[in-house]
């Protein structure tokens, strides 16, 4: 029986969802599996060998024009200009004060840039955008393009088998592929701290190349449930949860994302602030938190040090790949150190935990000379 509400569109692959027996919810306007076999079992699947994520709620977007990088730039804190053909960078849309709108995945084209960002936010990403954005330089919302992820350490022998030779890319580089005669877009990337793919491809043509890739051994379709659970191993946050316009990306420890040019140069909404954080310190910190005993801590539930509340939970839940409750959540920075012992309310039961380094699970990206 779907859980998905009558308002919720359906997605290019929606048919093959119910078939495979995915269990339907609502989410960011979109009915989406949340789970086919079972949400530990597909964590467990993913991390053993490969799987199959929709990711098709997402905003594909494409600018076009003269002085498209130079665009991005005055929205966002990456170093477009030094990017080069079909690279990959994270970056970060912030507001006049710095705060996060979105983070998201830029692409050099060559002839365009490719910009995929979160399918909640992507409505209000776009109006932003389309309000500031240079004269001559043209956005484009992709919706007639589907967006799948393969993940895991057997995603790329899946992969390969029905693409060829993807083994060219590297961690946040991208190319042009066919699957069955469909040509589609390969980024080696995901959200899920294995090695992995992103696959743009045509929506009508979404289904024949799902298949294709279920149709490997390695390979079984997995739901939201996973996907969060294992990006909240990976220590990656998610937009509406560990980030909002309430942070900056140095309270989000997303320093790395400011390209230094850009740390140099500023010229990006709110970069005194930003940058001023970046040389003083900021004064709250987003961190992780291993958890005590059995009882996961869930967002919104509140830090404390001794009788005093620290922070807040923004992510929680039980690890399977750790075997133990694990969260994150923003606190103080003087009480933001690893090792530093923490109490969490839970429903009026405090439990102990202490701040630990992220990722819980080390990522295995496949980088530019090597693992």
């Amino acid at each position: 029986m779907s859980e998905a509400d009558e308002t919720a569109l359906a997605l290019p692959l929606d048919a093959l969802h119910r078939a495979l027996g995915g269990r339907m919810v609502p989410f960011a306007g979109y009915a989406m599996p949340v789970q086919f076999e079972g949400i530990m079992a597909e964590h467990n699947w993913t991390r053993e060998s490969a799987g199959l994520f929709d990711v098709s709620h997402m905003g594909q977007l494409e600018f076009r024009g003269q002085g498209v990088a130079e665009a991005l730039e005055s929205l966002m804190p990456g170093d477009f200009l030094a990017l080069r053909e079909n690279r990959m960078r994270y970056s970060l849309l912030l507001d006049d004060n710095g705060g996060i709108i979105d983070d998201l995945m830029v692409t050099n084209r060559g002839d365009h840039f490719y910009v995929v960002v979160n399918g909640a936010t992507k409505h209000g990403d776009i109006a932003h955008i389309s309000a500031r954005l240079a004269g001559g330089v043209s956005l484009v919302h992709r919706t007639d393009l589907a967006l799948l992820a393969l993940q895991g350490p057997k995603a790329a022998d899946a992969l390969a088998r029905v693409a060829g030779e993807v083994s060219t890319l590297v961690f946040m580089k991208a190319g042009a592929f066919r699957i069955e005669g469909v040509d589609v877009w390969v980024s080696r990337s995901g959200y899920t701290g294995e090695d992995g793919f992103e696959i743009s491809v045509p929506a009508d043509k979404a289904e024949t190349v799902a298949s294709a890739l279920l149709a490997q051994p390695e390979v079984k379709p997995i739901g939201l449930g996973a996907r969060d659970s294992l990006r909240l191993e990976a220590g990656l946050p998610l937009y509406g949860h560990d980030l909002s316009t309430a942070s900056t990306p140095i309270e989000a420890d997303l320093g790395f994302a400011i390209s230094k040019r850009r740390k140099l140069e500023g010229g990006f909404p709110g970069a005194e602030r930003v940058l001023g954080q970046l040389l003083n310190g900021a004064p709250v910190k987003r961190i992780g938190l291993r958890i005590e005993g059995k009882l996961p801590a869930r967002e919104g539930a509140e830090i404390f040090a001794g009788t005093e509340k620290v922070g807040v939970i923004t992510s929680g839940g039980f690890a399977p790949t750790v075997g133990a409750p694990i969260a994150m959540g923003f606190v103080s920075a003087s009480h933001a150190a690893d090792g530093t012992a923490l109490e969490i309310d839970v429903r009026g039961r405090r439990i102990a935990a202490v701040v630990a380094p992220m990722p819980f699970v080390p990522h295995r990206y496949v980088r530019q000379g090597g693992q």
